[in-house]
């Protein structure tokens, strides 16, 4: 197991240091992806720190199991990232104070996300960023996306892909709400722990670390029966 392997078992286990060593040995990738959207009339330091959003996920999602390189997971992840944000901020115009405490709002929570194993609170994140919880608040608020039947739910598969961005976008309203309802339809037919597998990976955000620990079963068992639910939903799809 090469050094970035070890980083990031240790950074599933909980461990800060290895996490931020790994969000540093990584800041050139993250930049480089960067600069492929400079010009869209963004600040590159703002979509440095969506980025680093991006690269967090990757983390705190990569498999162990992966037969691929680490930096080749991240990629798409941080550029998806980018992406739904630039897409999302087009939609609600706020002022650059709230967009600016924002995205340090949204860093901060995903660092809580794997720091404590679950969803922070305001007053937590507007404590780790040392503001008021109204200011955080409102900033969370000010930034949220737009309900969209294609909402990005920030739960990546192993392809780093939301689960949602499996739907293929027809454009068409209609068609869009039908994929959804199949999508639910699927979800529903699922039994016991391939459901509950499922929920807690896309819809609660969990590690498989965290589901397997639930569940009392391997990380491995996880990986495994999560690619065979995947793959048998896009069969039925």
């Amino acid at each position: 197991m090469d050094e970035t392997m070890i980083l990031i078992d240790r950074a599933h286990q909980g461990d800060k240091e290895a996490r931020d060593r790994l969000v540093l040995d990584n800041m050139g990738l993250i930049w480089s992806i960067v600069r492929r959207f400079q010009g869209r009339g963004y600040e590159l330091e703002d979509l440095f720190q969506i980025g680093s959003i991006g690269l967090i996920k990757a983390i705190d999602k990569f498999d162990l199991t992966y037969e691929v390189r680490f930096s080749t997971y991240a990629v798409p992840m941080i550029t998806g990232e980018i992406k739904r944000f630039i897409r999302d901020d087009g939609m609600i115009k706020v002022s650059r104070s709230l967009k600016e405490m924002n995205m340090r709002a949204r860093t901060v929570r995903e660092s809580l996300i794997s720091l404590l194993g679950r969803e922070p609170t305001v007053e937590e994140i507007a404590r780790e960023m040392g503001a008021s919880k109204e200011e955080v608040a409102a900033s969370m608020e000010a930034g949220a996306e737009v309900e969209s039947l294609y909402k990005t739910v920030q739960k990546q598969d192993e392809n780093g892909l939301c689960l949602m961005d499996k739907i293929e976008d027809e454009n068409q309203d209609q068609e869009k709400l039908l994929n959804h309802m199949v999508l639910e339809g699927l979800i529903r037919e699922l039994e016991g722990k391939e459901r509950e597998i499922i929920l807690r990976r896309y819809y609660e955000n969990q590690t498989q670390t965290q589901i397997a620990k639930a569940l009392n079963i391997s990380q491995v068992q996880v990986s495994r029966l999560e690619k065979k639910i995947l793959r048998q939903m896009r069969e039925k799809f």
